[in-house]
């Protein structure tokens, strides 16, 4: 019996799942993933170079939750649990963008934060600065069309960490970035401008000095309202030589 083999056409590159890969940012500007200064770091950074594992279609695809799961709520900070929070009334807002400018939509922002003295409503955090019954320091929103987020809070105060002799935190809110799926997550912070703490804070100073700007937030009198809430802009970079500071490691895709 004479058969027949039927092929596919396109070639063996074309027909398989093809990752989207981002140029990474100059050595010199990215963060370590250990510090000599931040003494937390020698005990988690990798001893070993750590090892690449590709992601596959159930990874990068699917649904990461619901429209209907993130409420207009969700990016107010300041009234939680029949109240509202006590402390400075701040504006964050910016856009997520790409290595070439471009809006990254429907991505999920998620913000952590203490409270205006200083303090984290977490069972670890027992330090006697005083809690807020109104305000958890949680908050989500995602991205609209044109990339844009906007959370309204209370401006954290510093607060002691215990990382060396009188070691302080500058005010700082903690960022968390998802895509398409959960893989595809990054972490970071973002401080306030002309912060006294700045030099003294090994985080902050494991940035390389080049960088350490697109970690800082812009002021901005325009977008206060008067007589509420000051403002501040802060737009977040996922790739290229404008890349913003991230936690964790930058092979990550959030698009």
């Amino acid at each position: 019996m004479t058969g027949t083999t039927s092929r596919d056409p396109r070639p063996p590159q074309e027909s398989a799942l093809v990752l989207p890969r981002y140029g990474r940012e100059p050595e010199g500007s990215r963060t370590p993933v250990a510090f000599p200064g931040y003494r937390s770091t020698g005990l988690r950074a990798p001893l070993r170079t750590p090892v690449d594992l590709p992601h596959r279609l159930t990874e990068v695809t699917g649904p990461v939750l619901g429209e209907d799961r993130v409420t207009a709520a969700d990016a107010d900070l300041t009234l939680r649990m029949g109240g509202e929070a006590q402390g400075q009334r701040i504006i964050v807002y910016g856009r997520v963008l790409d290595s070439d400018g471009r809006p990254v939509p429907h991505a999920l922002v998620e913000v952590w934060q203490a409270n205006a003295a200083g303090r984290y409503r977490h069972v670890v955090d027992n330090w006697p600065a005083p809690l807020d019954p109104h305000f958890d320091g949680l908050g989500r929103v995602v991205t609209d069309a044109l990339g844009r987020y906007e959370f309204t809070t209370i401006k954290p105060g510093a607060y002691p960490w215990g990382n060396h002799h009188n070691a302080w935190r500058p005010a700082h809110i903690h960022f968390s970035l998802f895509g398409t799926a959960f893989t595809q997550r990054l972490v970071t912070q973002m401080y306030f401008p002309d912060d006294s703490l700045f030099g003294q804070d090994p985080i902050f100073n494991a940035i390389p000095p080049t960088a350490r700007h697109r970690a800082i937030s812009r002021f901005d009198l325009e977008r206060t309202q008067d007589n509420w809430a000051l403002a501040y802009q802060w737009d977040i970079v996922l790739r290229g030589t404008d890349q913003t500071p991230f936690e964790t490691d930058d092979d990550g895709d959030v698009a």
